[in-house]
């Protein structure tokens, strides 16, 4: 049996050499202009229609692969430049001691959920990208394969086609003169066979040329449909796969143009969100710094005062007679940046761009972090009293 499996290959590969070699043999013969070839127009348009095809999809895909390798890696740059940011972000830089905790809270909760969300829209966006544009065009290419082998295999036979259609066509001629012969014999086998044997001879000379024409016609009744079933196959399907190709692009490029519409809508949301928590935070620092300015400037102010008080008494009393532009316990004067609705007696209610005269507490236990005391500007310069004096939160105003 191992004998035989090994005969069957080798005969199978003495008939491949031979084709191939049959096939080699014709298309010389066609470039040198001695044997004629099929030809189909229409075909090799298709043909050259299909190969652009093919190449502009495998072009497609590529740079598809590479547009998702980029949204990767600038997901990756993404996630390392928000992962600095979230652990640069420290509370205790803007005092967590003097500021309102909640708030605190409050932005370090928004800036969590901003960096997350962030992470999570880069994922689904790389996500969606591979489930629709580059799965449609993974589809798409894989058609290609198949029909390119068809395409060679139509061509391969079409050379078989035509090889034995001109072998038909010289037996053809050769019968013809074959049968001329036969008709007229030579002399020397008239005069060398006798009467009787040169029927035989004739005879067995037609059925031989009548068996190679018969086997010549056979071969190329079995090539032509073979080559014909092909060519009709590829006939009907490369006109379709070139239609489609026109749906495939606008799906692909509908699909993309749809996820990086809502990926882009999205992250501005969220990019607007970080750009309010950073502003807060400045927010706060300028709140700090200008609660630190106010604390040192009324310090110097009080060591400058007691120094005029003790060693310049003619300016003390220029001072002192000056007293009445400024109501006592005045510190420094605030303009109103929001309206405040009082909401007690001792509250006082402010109009945006309302200037009020900061004045200090009668005992610094009284005074609760983030509010000042004082009396409006108008009030003062109209009335010269003080009664109307209240309480406000220092981040309403803006001192001047």
């Amino acid at each position: 049996m191992a004998e035989t499996g090994k005969g069957v290959t080798a005969g199978k590969l003495a008939i491949n050499v031979q084709k191939r070699l049959t096939r080699a043999q014709e298309k010389v013969l066609q470039k040198l202009g001695k044997a004629d070839e099929t030809r189909d127009a229409a075909f090799e348009e298709m043909v050259a229609n299909f190969n652009k095809q093919m190449n502009e999809g495998t072009k497609l895909h590529k740079d598809l692969k590479a547009y998702l390798t980029a949204v990767k890696t600038m997901h990756d740059a993404s996630r390392r430049l928000q992962d600095c940011l979230a652990d640069m972000y420290e509370p205790e830089w803007f005092g967590k001691e003097e500021m309102d905790a909640l708030a605190e809270e409050m932005i370090e909760k928004e800036m969590d959920n901003n960096l997350e969300d962030t992470d999570t829209l880069w994922m689904d966006y790389h996500q969606n990208m591979m489930d629709k544009p580059l799965s449609t065009m993974d589809a798409y290419l894989t058609q290609f394969p198949d029909i390119r082998a068809r395409i060679a295999k139509r061509d391969r036979k079409m050379v078989d086609f035509d090889s034995a259609r001109h072998h038909f066509a010289s037996l053809q001629k050769g019968k013809k003169k074959d049968e001329a012969k036969i008709a007229k014999p030579a002399a020397l086998l008239e005069m060398a066979a006798p009467s009787w044997a040169q029927g035989l001879i004739s005879a067995h000379q037609v059925a031989q040329t009548n068996l190679s024409y018969n086997q010549a016609e056979e071969d190329l009744g079995r090539a032509q449909k073979i080559y014909e079933e092909l060519n009709v196959e590829l006939q009907d399907e490369l006109p379709a796969l070139w239609d489609n190709r026109v749906g495939v692009y606008v799906n692909t490029f509908q699909s993309l143009a749809g996820h990086q519409e809502k990926f882009h809508r999205e992250m501005s949301k969220l990019s607007q969100n970080l750009n309010d928590i950073m502003t807060k935070l400045e927010e706060q620092r300028e709140l700090k710094k200008g609660a630190a300015a106010k604390t040192g400037d009324g310090a110097r102010s009080d060591e400058v005062n007691h120094s005029e008080s003790a060693g310049s008494p003619p300016k003390a009393a220029a001072t002192s007679g000056s007293e009445g532009d400024v109501p006592p316990g005045f510190l420094y004067k605030v303009k109103a940046v929001h309206d405040y609705a009082a909401t007690d007696s001792d509250e006082l209610e402010l109009k945006t761009g309302d200037m009020v005269l900061a004045l200090a507490f009668d005992t610094p236990d009284e005074q609760d972090d983030g509010w000042l005391l004082g009396v409006k500007e108008s009030h003062w310069l109209q009335n010269k009293d003080i009664s109307a004096k209240g309480v406000f939160p220092e981040n309403f105003t803006q001192k001047v």
